[in-house]
């Protein structure tokens, strides 16, 4: 099956991104496709390079861009939301890319199925 992802909440404020970010993976290890992941709203934050958790707490921004390095994802982020919230190309953590809404629509249409991971 493939799957297409949309992340709407921040790394640190609400489960919805670890609870993304572990679907994604178990999908991929059951042999699933992941067409894209999109980041809405406050999932913007997911993709920013100034997030600095402690060492002993997870790294989710550094665990997405690993993620598509290994498996070679499509995590793109929302333009207008990004903006909204202060992000952007240079503060755009690896892994991750800026783009439209059209991006999100694509992802519905081509994959069999969209997740959605936050309100």
């Amino acid at each position: 099956m493939k799957f297409a992802i949309l992340v709407n909440e921040g790394p640190f404020n609400h489960q919805a991104s670890d609870s993304a970010y572990q679907f994604v993976k178990a999908a991929l290890a059951k042999g699933h496709q992941i067409f894209r992941v999109f980041f809405y709203y406050d999932g913007v934050y997911n993709a920013s390079k100034l997030s600095e958790p402690p060492t002993d707490d997870r790294n989710v921004v550094a665990n997405w861009g690993k993620l598509a390095e290994e498996h070679k994802l499509d995590l793109v982020v929302c333009v207008a939301a990004a903006l909204r919230r202060g992000i952007k190309d240079e503060n755009l953590a690896p892994g991750f890319r800026i783009s439209g809404l059209g991006q999100l629509i694509e992802a519905g249409i081509q994959a069999d199925r969209l997740v959605t991971f936050g309100d």
